[in-house]
């Protein structure tokens, strides 16, 4: 019997070609797919760029500027926003409640806690001076005391502000030196009440009358003096005494940064004659 010799595994040319060219397909599909894949990855990344330039950057928001300023400057903040009347309107104001008067102490009250009270100097020439930015200025300093003969109050209330409300609170002496206390709603500039300062006695009328003799310039060219050194608002202007130095206008102003700079203004020349910024 005769065998059929064993056949050896080989492929026809024609097997060997299809699975070459199944190779190379194979091949060049994977590349496509590369490619397409690469293509969609430049894609996204595009688009993220792209969607980044069009959506703003978020930010942070920062906190009120507010939170930086001291308790004093966020209350001198608090009153100034709700005054609505000028410095130089108040003064105008108060003298013309007071025939012949002179305005020798002008306050907003509720700036500081040692103007909270109506002002009632003794005599002694150290002013102070508290910031309420308005454009108004409120002295302190102005003698006090108990009168005697004085003349019944001029004026009576003609307006009731409200009890959260800002006061300007005015002092106007009259030629013999008697002080009346003016207080003016500083939102609406009505009168609130007028009335002679019973805590007066001649001494003190004598001292008022000597050192308003003395002053040569008003409490408005004072406080022009001063907003010319600093910007501001004037919150006090007050006559007093230059420790024997003749007699000043203590004139407070209240800056951008809610800081209160006193400034003491030779009532004779307006000259600067001291300075000093709180930082509180």
């Amino acid at each position: 019997m005769r065998l059929d010799p064993r056949r050896k595994n080989r492929l026809s040319p024609r097997s060997r070609n299809l699975k070459v060219t199944g190779a190379a397909a194979c091949v060049a599909a994977a590349a496509l797919l590369l490619t397409a894949c690469g293509q969609s990855s430049d894609s996204a990344t595009s688009a993220a760029t792209e969607a980044a330039k069009v959506l703003p950057q978020k930010t942070t928001a920062s906190p009120s500027a507010t939170a930086d300023l001291t308790e004093a400057q966020q209350e001198r903040k608090r009153v100034l926003d709700a005054t609505e009347v000028t410095f130089d309107d108040a003064a105008t104001t108060a003298v013309g409640e007071v025939a012949g008067g002179k305005l020798v102490d002008l306050d907003l009250e509720g700036v500081d806690d040692d103007r909270d009270e109506s002002p009632s100097p003794t005599g002694t020439g150290s002013p102070t001076g508290s910031p309420s930015p308005t454009d108004a200025a409120s002295p302190t300093g102005s003698p006090t005391g108990s009168p005697t003969g004085s003349p019944t109050a001029t004026g009576s209330p003609t307006a009731s502000p409200g009890a959260e409300g800002p006061v300007w609170v005015a002092e106007v002496a009259e030629k013999d030196g008697t002080v009346h206390t003016v207080r003016i709603n500083a939102v609406d500039g009505k009168v609130i009440d007028a009335r002679v300062d019973e805590d007066q006695d001649d001494q003190d009328k004598q001292q008022t009358a000597r050192w308003l003799s003395e002053a040569t310039q008003t409490p408005e060219q004072a406080a022009k003096v001063a907003t010319e050194k600093k910007k501001g608002t004037v919150t006090s202007v007050s006559l007093d005494d230059n420790d024997g130095n003749g007699v000043i206008w203590s004139v407070d102003v209240v800056g951008s940064d809610w800081k209160k700079t006193t400034f003491d203004v030779d009532a004779k020349n307006d000259t600067i004659v001291r300075e000093e910024t709180d930082n509180d």
